[in-house]
């Protein structure tokens, strides 16, 4: 089925109020970061100004330069009313100067481990609750997102937007803090000479105005090729034995590449007008500077080093590198901020994502049996589609009958049985469970009470009792092994060397496809459920066996509500009725010998499945 694509518009405020809210035990490191860095900020400043006033004095203790008012009082609180010591001074203008860089190194130490702390943190709640979320989502939700969506989101958008709150809460403050402060003391020494670097202003903000809006729409494009990428990455390892068998590792090589370069381009297209930003930076920077060096040259040499003097220009050139770099900090963190936007984006579209299901006040927290009943149901997946998957579906099931399922490809089967645990929500009708509709249920109460054992049977990396622990986290040892007695799976585990603590590769790709089979059945049932569903669970496991694992539902869950879908019908002959569906409605129900005998479409299966059919037909 084809992913919908979420196009709902999200307002800037309303992302940062959502990623505000992962933030939590890390507010203490994400406030203290700032502070911190202001507190570097003004030692780091105060540097070049300190320089400048021992110039002065050297100057004016060693040539007899033109003296002021702040290099005499400098001079005689030094000199403790003695006669002026050159030297002596020297030290001491050292001695501060290396507090001050050491006092301007030890907080942006502090700033830096409390910002990698808090933007670490802060990256691992974002994480923890986006993966908390899509827990919760229904069917219908996860039907919204590709697989591969959602590991980029969890991945390559979270760093993208760690690297932006780590830019905010240092580099942001850092920046316009430092210009703040810089361009104060640029103005204390000549208002202006500062007036300089206000005429470069006008033309940074506007090319990074420009910057942002031609690039912005290409980092928008970027993720969603991302995600293609992860996709194409995904099927061709999941599916690395159909690849090899089918030696198509050249077409899914193109494929890869195809991706891999629609990332490439995009990529390419935003950073061509995100490169940009740095000759411009350098035309802002290096045209400042020229600028005060030219007039700052003829005030010195015209004005005879009185208004304005050579030991001041040196000062102000430290100033200028400090605010232009500054600007340049500035100019990166838009583009980060540009570039995270559409990341911030993709994560908050997860976070607000409501599921579709969820329990109402005052829900049912009890199963009492496993009857179940349709009424009148009709499903389908989208709201958009044209076509029902369920149509006019009435079906009573009484507690502890087993129900057999059988139909086409497409004819409903999977759909049917998952309304009964809530997975999906009928679009007319209802289905109950016990007498009470499954809407009225608490979610997880109903689920407790219902197991299924899926098409496509999910096993986890760890052993085989890690694994069997998903049916009962609770479960003993010798309830593990009876379980997996009942299921037939007893006998190959007890053939590996470490049997029941053998290790499961992830999804299980170290055990054959009837072995993994027989083993979900088993964790199914140390699940000891009310209703126990098996959709197509047995098709990798001969006749015998799985005539075996039935007789075992009989004896061990005969309280247990059974319904089995499959495509043999030596699976369900046994059962006390049995559905045949077609086009998503149920055609026929009846025992096995009633549908044998007035129903065509049973009677052909039968017999095309028997190895007696060209006598019966012939009889």
């Amino acid at each position: 089925m084809k992913k919908a694509k979420n196009k709902e518009k999200i307002g800037f405020f309303t992302i940062i109020k959502q990623l505000c809210k992962s933030i939590r035990e890390y507010k203490k490191p994400s406030i203290a970061t700032p502070i911190l860095v202001m507190v570097e900020v003004i030692f780091e400043c105060l540097i070049p100004w300190i320089i400048s006033l021992l110039l002065g004095v050297i100057d004016y203790l060693g040539s007899g330069a033109v003296e002021t008012e702040m290099t005499i009082k400098i001079v005689e609180f030094l000199s403790y009313g003695k006669e002026p010591n050159l030297l002596l001074i020297i030290l001491q203008f050292g001695a501060v100067l290396i507090a001050l860089a050491l006092l301007s190194l030890l907080f942006g130490v502090l700033a830096g481990k409390s910002c990698a702390k808090a933007s670490s943190g802060f990256a691992k709640n974002l994480r923890k609750d986006m993966f908390h979320k899509i827990q919760d989502f229904s069917f219908s939700n996860i039907d919204k997102f590709s697989t591969s969506s959602l590991v980029t989101r969890l991945t390559t958008d979270v760093t993208n937007v760690e690297m932006a709150y780590m830019m905010i809460i240092r580099t942001a403050i850092r920046a316009p803090f430092m210009l703040i402060v810089a361009l104060t003391m640029a103005f204390t020494i000549n208002a202006k000479m500062a007036l300089i670097f206000l005429g470069t202003t006008p033309i940074l903000a506007v090319g990074l105005i420009l910057i942002m809006t031609k690039a912005i729409p290409f980092f928008h494009k970027i993720f969603p090729k991302y995600d293609a990428l992860n996709e194409s990455v995904e099927e061709n390892i999941s599916g690395m034995r159909v690849v090899k068998s089918y030696v198509r590792e050249d077409y899914e090589k193109e494929k890869f590449n195809k991706a891999s370069t629609n990332v490439k381009d995009n990529f390419t297209k935003a950073e061509k007008i995100v490169a940009f930003n740095a000759p411009l930076m350098n035309f802002c920077i290096y045209a400042g500077l020229i600028a005060i060096y030219v007039v700052g040259s003829t005030l010195v040499i015209n004005h005879n080093n009185t208004l304005f003097q050579y030991t001041q220009l040196n000062t102000f050139m430290s100033y200028s590198f400090q605010i232009l770099m500054s600007l340049m900090m500035l100019s990166m963190i838009m583009v980060m901020i540009v570039m995270s936007a559409a990341s911030a984006k993709r994560i908050v579209e997860v976070l607000n994502e409501k599921s579709s299901i969820s329990s109402p006040e005052n829900a049912v927290k009890e199963v009492k049996d496993g009857s179940i009943k349709f009424e009148n149901v009709n499903f389908k997946y989208l709201e958009k589609a044209e076509k029902y998957a369920l149509c006019d579906i009435d079906l009573e099931i009484k507690s502890g009958e087993t129900v057999g399922i059988i139909g086409s490809t497409g004819s409903g089967k999977t759909s049917l049985v998952q309304l009964i645990p809530r997975l999906y929500d009928v679009n007319d009708g209802k289905v109950c469970v016990a007498g009470i509709d499954v809407k009225d249920y608490d979610v997880t109460a109903l689920r407790d009470s219902v197991a299924m054992v899926l098409q496509k049977n999910v096993l986890f990396s760890g052993t085989i009792k890690d694994n069997m622990r998903w049916g009962n986290q609770n479960a003993s040892d010798d309830e593990i092994v009876k379980a997996c007695q009942l299921a037939q799976a007893d006998e190959f585990i007890q053939g590996f060397a470490d049997k029941y603590d053998h290790y499961i590769e992830q999804g299980g790709v170290n055990v054959s496809g009837g072995q993994k089979q027989r083993l979900c059945i088993a964790r199914a049932l140390l699940k000891k459920p009310k209703i126990l569903i098996l959709d197509d669970s047995t098709s990798a496991v001969d006749t015998k066996t799985d005539a075996l694992i039935r007789k075992a539902f009989r004896e061990y869950i005969p309280e247990t509500t059974k319904i089995i879908i499959a495509q043999r019908i030596a699976s369900v002959e046994d059962a006390d009725k049995i559905l045949i569906m077609d086009n998503g409605t149920i055609t026929a129900c009846g025992t096995h010998e009633e549908l044998l005998k007035n129903n065509e479409i049973y009677k052909e299966l039968y017999y095309s499945q028997n190895k007696h059919a060209d006598d019966k037909e012939v009889k």
